[in-house]
């Protein structure tokens, strides 16, 4: 059974983290924040303890990985969270992402197309610090348009292409961050709604993915 503990060294590495999130140019000081508040090691296997701080991705279950910290700081940054912000997140993966957004005072709307790990999130430990965070199982590609319309939409997995359906879930004036391109490399693309429904896109930095995939996988 592992034993979450938070002790003085993790949140030592914590606070390094942050700093070199910083250097690399990371401005948005609550995302900093939420991400020197949250214990990065809870979300893995306590093989990684000892090198969970460490600016890099690590597996998860069913081939997924938990995104490098400075993939997750840079996209939350494009996404300008406010708090209450209603943000819908494609791929909830080990629910580090969903974390600092709900730290951040955001409603996390997330959606898993992995059966087994939606089955490990309904045991996730934050849960009641977190009661903002919604856990779907589903396509994401569908979105939840039940929910909708959100303020955010964030995207974890390398899209084929900006799935038009997401777009309509979109408030006007709302924000969508999204790596796109199939292959090794994917641009980092924030897209904002228009009063006539028209998207501005914006491309930033390339970043790698695992693929987002159309179905569920169960």
């Amino acid at each position: 059974m592992k034993k979450f503990e938070d002790t003085y060294r993790h949140k030592g590495l914590r606070k390094q983290l942050t700093d070199s999130l910083r250097d690399k140019g990371i401005t948005d000081e609550n995302v900093l924040e939420a991400i020197n508040n949250i214990p990065r090691h809870f979300f893995l296997d306590s093989a990684f303890d000892k090198i969970a701080y460490e600016d890099r991705a690590f597996p998860i279950e069913e081939g997924q990985t938990i995104s490098q910290p400075y993939t997750v700081a840079y996209q939350t940054q494009l996404l300008s969270i406010k708090k209450n912000d209603k943000v819908l997140e494609i791929g909830t993966g080990s629910v580090y992402q969903a974390s600092v957004l709900a730290e951040m005072g955001a409603w996390v709307y997330t959606i898993e197309r992995q059966k087994k790990i939606f089955e490990i999130n309904k045991n996730f430990y934050f849960k009641k610090k977190y009661p903002n965070i919604k856990f779907f199982y589903g396509d994401g590609f569908e979105g939840l348009p039940t929910y909708a319309p959100f303020h955010k939409i964030i995207i974890t997995a390398a899209a084929p292409f900006i799935p038009t359906k997401l777009v309509e879930q979109l408030k006007v004036g709302g924000i969508m961050v999204i790596p796109v391109d199939e292959g090794d490399a994917q641009r980092m693309l924030r897209l904002t709604k228009q009063q006539d429904g028209t998207i501005v896109e914006e491309a930033f930095e390339q970043f790698s993915f695992v693929p987002m995939l159309k179905g569920k996988n169960g």
